[in-house]
């Protein structure tokens, strides 16, 4: 590994990026990237509360839906829509401060969140993560501003030998998938600490790594889109019953919803014009 120091000086330079915060450094990464780390400012007592409802919420999706039924179907290795199981932690991940601030810097505009899942990469086997793809699939084409993003919350280290995410950086800026011969000199293996996000602009080509650990590794990966893109389950239908703020009713669709009736559309016109 190139150990030699970047070099600092600059000339026939007018224009320059300002950053102003840490999560200003993470915006132009992600920006000119596709990907950046953010930290999501948890205390250990909190991230210990995180992983603890996770495994509990793990536990109650299996007694549900059964093991048998999961592995058949490809779905062992997720919980799909965490936050509507009831676990205040997991739902609060989906509101996080610092994501928020960054998300309403890149996305212009109104966004929703359009999945959250569990997801774990198993000790020593494959998953179904683990092939590369884009967030919004088979989808060729780029957009002159952001569409979607990925916050992939690590529940614990993502590391070189227990799988972290590979991403192929700034493949969000071009229509096709480059080569394998490509990816294979260009591919980045990025570890992020727990209670971090790996933020991914969707379009960017990644997959999860190869656990090569005894134990598996935990993560929550939430995806946000504008509101033109449909939910992968309808959260709105399945939320507990709880107090929601009006920005928490926006970002978990509510408003955006389809109306099921002529008689709901209509209804949902009024005071709109």
């Amino acid at each position: 590994m190139n150990t030699n120091p970047v070099p600092e000086k600059f000339y026939g330079v007018s224009m320059r990026q300002q950053n102003v915060t840490p999560l200003d450094d993470v915006i132009e990464q992600v920006t000119n990237l596709g990907y950046a780390v953010l930290d999501g400012g948890y205390t250990a007592d909190q991230l210990t509360a995180i992983r603890n409802a996770f495994d509990a919420t793990r536990t109650r999706y299996i007694a549900k839906y059964g093991e048998d039924v999961l592995r058949s179907t490809n779905e062992y290795n997720n919980i799909r829509a965490v936050l509507t199981h009831g676990d205040e932690e997991l739902f609060q991940l989906a509101f996080n401060e610092n994501l928020m601030t960054v998300l309403k810097k890149l996305i212009h505009g109104k966004f929703i969140l359009n999945q959250q899942n569990g997801i774990i990469n198993p000790a020593q086997q494959s998953y179904n993560q683990g092939a590369w793809h884009r967030d919004i699939p088979y989808q060729h084409y780029v957009s002159s501003r952001p569409l979607a993003f990925n916050a992939l919350f690590c529940v614990d280290d993502f590391t070189l030998q227990n799988g972290s995410t590979w991403v192929l950086p700034a493949s969000h800026l071009k229509e096709p998938c480059p080569t394998p011969q490509y990816i294979e000199r260009n591919a980045v293996q990025v570890e992020a600490k727990a209670g971090s996000f790996l933020l991914l602009d969707c379009m960017i080509y990644h997959t999860g790594g190869y656990n090569q650990t005894v134990k598996e590794r935990r993560a929550v990966n939430h995806v946000f889109t504008i509101p033109f893109f449909k939910q992968q389950i309808n959260i709105p239908n399945n939320m507990p019953d709880r107090e929601l703020t009006t920005e928490q009713r926006e970002i978990l669709g509510f408003p955006y919803s389809e109306p099921p009736s002529i008689d709901a559309y209509i209804e949902s016109r009024k005071g709109k014009v």
